[in-house]
């Protein structure tokens, strides 16, 4: 108990917006190894994040970014007072996520932003695929499936790696800080724009 420090127990709190008191509980039940004692309370972090997505989101900021004068992005993105909206944790979000989407092309902001019907006209195509490289009839649904899969987590936001950390998803990230800032923050839509590019 008495190796455990001070300066660990902020620096547990600051990377995971957790209490004092839990802090300190994760670092004595680890016996102050605080790698374990971080994984415990990411954990436990992400259970709150999970959380907060009943309460709604209507506060926020309406995030830009313009790479080189080439590629302009608007992002908007919601929480739940205007205090965290005005925290500079949330501010750096917002630009983080508007640069992620500039390097990145997402095309939806979720899985449930996908129309149904480019769901399924991409199913039955990797389907159709499977049919054609003579996939056994019983594995095609299967297969098709796990194409779709990569296919749209390719191109949703919030499945994409996150640039500055590929080890974690952008969806990870956003959980990451609603744990920390203890508001619901939801990437509501975004709109990205290249120079020179042909839109139908």
């Amino acid at each position: 108990m008495n190796d455990i420090s001070i300066e660990e127990i902020k620096r547990l709190r600051e990377l995971t917006g957790v209490g004092i008191t839990d802090a300190k509980a994760a670092l004595v039940e680890t016996k102050g190894d605080f790698d374990k004692a971080l994984e415990a309370m990411r954990k436990k972090g992400m259970t709150k994040a999970e959380k907060r997505g009943e309460h709604e989101a209507r506060a926020g900021l309406v995030g830009t970014y313009n790479h080189d004068g080439r590629i302009g992005v608007l992002v908007e993105v919601n929480c739940e007072t205007d205090f965290v909206a005005r925290n500079e944790l949330f501010t750096n979000l917002v630009k983080d996520l508007a640069m992620h989407i500039a390097a990145s092309s997402p095309e939806y902001v979720s899985k449930e932003s996908v129309p149904k019907e480019v769901h399924d006209a991409k199913l039955a195509e990797f389907t159709e695929k499977a049919k054609t490289e003579g996939k056994p009839d019983n594995m095609l649904e299967n297969i098709a499936g796990g194409m779709v899969h990569k296919y749209f987590a390719e191109r949703i936001l919030l499945e994409q790696p996150y640039i500055k950390n590929p080890n974690q998803t952008v969806g990870d990230y956003v959980k990451e800080n609603i744990a920390k800032l203890g508001e619901n923050i939801i990437v509501r839509r975004f709109n990205r724009i290249a120079l020179g590019e042909v839109t139908e």
